[in-house]
């Protein structure tokens, strides 16, 4: 089987997930592995489909908001990306996982966007009773829904861990009219994606987008409402003050936290059966939030 190396393609980067290929001046090609990542240390053993699941919710969302909010994926179709990259159609071993997407100028900051106390915002507010420097209302416990999604902005840091930063910080990196558009977009977004997954007895806690330019258009780029960027609970489950379970990497988070391990590489080795659970919360994620199967998507 061919690498993409193979049919013509450069490999410019390698992030904990992803590898990225140059296609031509004006393209990229994305590639979402198995590979999974914890408290930013890649883990040893893959997670079956979570690629392709990636890929495949990105898609879902990225058409689902085509109307209003540019973005810059173009297709993740195989005979598609082969008229950008010949022979791609024909190697298998990245259908489903690939997508083809326009090069952009990427902002840097990550743009959190909260509806919940959790996470690092919960660990916060429980020792200055602020999220993201900004203060919070007294009394709140974990799992409780802000009155209104916030953006709460992280540094992203070349190497070791993002750091969170209020809004101030943020307009002083990008701008305040970039912050302004940003925050809008995200904004937007999240109260969309919140509103459908409700319909499906779904609860988005958080999650992370990523945003660019485009010919100076602030597009929408990367994975988006992912397992991996998002926080998903199932609604039934959810008891204020309790960690809820997750169609996330959450789980995957407490399982390693449990672990004797110091969170510096290597990682401990991860037993068959937590892959083999962490593979089905992806795949359920996917299939509960577009009301599609797995089987159904490139690559299968």
């Amino acid at each position: 089987m061919a690498s993409l190396e193979q049919l013509g393609l450069r490999h410019i980067y390698s992030g904990k997930v992803r590898d990225l290929y140059e296609v031509g001046s004006d393209h990229l090609l994305m590639v979402a592995s198995d590979r999974m990542s914890a408290f930013d240390v890649i883990m040893r053993e893959p997670v079956p489909q979570k690629g392709r699941v990636l890929t495949a919710m990105t898609n879902y969302w990225v058409r689902e908001f085509a109307e209003s909010v540019p973005a810059a994926l173009v297709t993740c179709d195989p005979l598609e990306i082969d008229q950008f990259v010949s022979g791609f159609a024909g190697s298998r071993e990245w259908h489903g996982r690939s997508m083809l997407a326009r090069r952009a100028t990427m902002m840097p900051l990550e743009c959190i966007v909260r509806g919940r106390l959790a996470g690092q915002a919960f660990d916060e507010y429980r020792e200055h009773a602020t999220v993201h420097g900004a203060p919070a209302p007294a009394g709140m416990e974990l799992t409780d829904e802000f009155a209104e999604a916030r953006f709460t902005p992280s540094t992203k840091a070349e190497s070791g861990h993002d750091v969170n930063i209020d809004l101030a910080s943020a307009a002083r990196i990008v701008g305040a009219q970039n912050l302004e558009r940003a925050q809008r977009l995200c904004l937007g977004l999240f109260n969309r994606a919140r509103e459908k997954m409700e319909t499906v007895g779904l609860i988005l806690a958080d999650t992370k987008f990523e945003v660019g330019f485009v010919d100076d258009e602030m597009v929408l780029c990367d994975e988006v409402l992912t397992p991996d960027s998002s926080r998903i609970w199932p609604a039934d489950q959810v008891r204020r003050g309790e960690t809820p379970p997750s169609f996330d990497k959450q789980p995957f988070r407490d399982w390693l936290s449990a672990q004797a391990w110091n969170r510096t590489p290597p990682a401990p080795e991860v037993p068959e059966d937590v892959l083999v659970t962490t593979s089905r919360r992806y795949v359920e994620a996917y299939e509960r939030v577009t009301g599609r199967s797995l089987d159904d998507w490139y690559g299968a």
